[in-house]
């Protein structure tokens, strides 16, 4: 039986930004991410099919990376108005809960609004948003091996259970 191709991590998550300098400030100079790669690109495919634009990556304690385009017109990514702000958002994770709390009050000096830190049983995170709008959680672990384990061995049950009732509200409307 072949064996199945995996996803070893994560390389970069891209996204849009306002402008490259206030973008780097706050992960570099306020979060404490490096910027290691700046491009910059005269097109993306194909001459004329965009004007010059940026690709910055910032690093990450792992290796992986976040990258923003400045497409150099002050645009940003839009949020879904159909979807609750808080849905969509970006988790990145710190070494322990003193880290995350210093996080916090360096964000919050910054003048940076932070709610949290919140309780979620397996991690304890804070929620704030970057220049660009982009809603971040900085997140800490709190569990050991057996509570991954036992939540791994329900997970496919509880997905199933949620399908169903789903389903059942759904035929019901």
């Amino acid at each position: 039986m072949a064996t199945r191709p995996s996803v070893s991590r994560l390389h970069h998550h891209a996204w849009r930004c306002r402008d490259s300098e206030e973008t780097r400030a706050f992960y570099e100079d306020l979060l404490g991410m490096k910027l290691v790669i700046f491009l910059r690109l005269p097109h993306y495919e194909e001459p004329g099919d965009r004007p010059p634009f940026t690709h910055l990556f910032f690093e990450m304690d792992d290796g992986s990376y976040l990258a923003f385009f400045d497409l150099a017109d002050d645009g940003v990514t839009e949020q879904d108005p159909e979807t609750p702000e808080w849905v969509n958002h970006m988790a990145l994770e710190v070494d322990s809960l003193e880290t995350l709390q210093a996080h916090k009050q360096r964000l919050e000096d910054a003048g940076v609004a932070v709610k949290g830190p919140k309780d979620h049983h397996f991690v304890k995170s804070i929620y704030f948003y970057d220049p660009n709008g982009i809603r971040l959680e900085l997140t800490a672990r709190v569990h050991d091996q057996k509570f991954l384990d036992d939540e791994a061995a329900v997970a496919h049950q509880h997905l199933r259970a949620w399908q169903e009732e789903k389903a059942a509200k759904q035929a019901a409307e």
